[in-house]
């Protein structure tokens, strides 16, 4: 019996971080590099209104969410941690996106217990419902709200998540990072 809950936030944690860097270049022609990506919200980082990145978004959403790449290692890292842990997908995307993101999780050959689609970037009262061990993270926002809230969370390291620091957060640089303090976490609680 699996005993320990992992939520996973999807963009910019299973998936690059700059997904989104293209297209959004393209339609507001403008030449944005990963590195310049400093701050969250994005539109902050480009340079335009919210309305502005919520007209982009809303036009572009389901061909940007279907392309996105996934990190290195991150299928296979979920695939190992799925034979002794719960995998609960938490995610700020909304409801319309939720046949699209089965079927990247499954083309991906990605395994889960649950896929939850919030709508909203508040994720402590499903993370409670999950009961969850640890959360996987890219937001700051997110990071923060949840390690507040007293769950441990593993912030999977970007250009602008630098900033973020707190004593329930540990900041990795790559899956095998997120892998290594699952395994300590869980040798830890047979311990006990």
């Amino acid at each position: 019996m699996k005993e320990f809950n992992i939520c996973i936030d999807i963009d910019g944690t299973i998936t690059d971080p700059y997904y989104w860097i293209p297209s959004a270049n393209e339609y507001f022609h403008k030449n944005i590099k990963p590195e310049e990506v400093t701050e969250y919200p994005i539109d902050k980082t480009m340079g335009i209104s919210e309305e502005e990145y919520i007209k982009f978004y809303n036009e572009n959403k389901f061909e940007i969410h279907d392309k996105e790449e996934i990190r290195k290692d991150a299928g296979d890292i979920i695939c190992k941690l799925y034979n002794t842990s719960n995998i609960y997908f938490v995610t700020a995307r909304y409801k319309e996106l939720e046949i699209l993101t089965y079927n990247y999780l499954n083309r991906h050959n990605i395994p889960y217990d649950g896929v939850y689609l919030l709508g909203s970037p508040h994720k402590v009262d499903i993370a409670e419902k999950l009961n969850c061990d640890v959360f996987i993270e890219d937001s700051p926002q997110n990071a923060l709200q949840l390690s507040q809230s007293g769950f441990k969370v593993i912030l999977l390291d970007t250009n602008y998540n630098r900033q973020v620091s707190d004593e329930n957060i540990t900041r990795v640089f790559n899956w095998n990072g997120v892998y290594g303090i699952i395994e300590k976490m869980l040798l830890q609680s047979k311990a006990v």
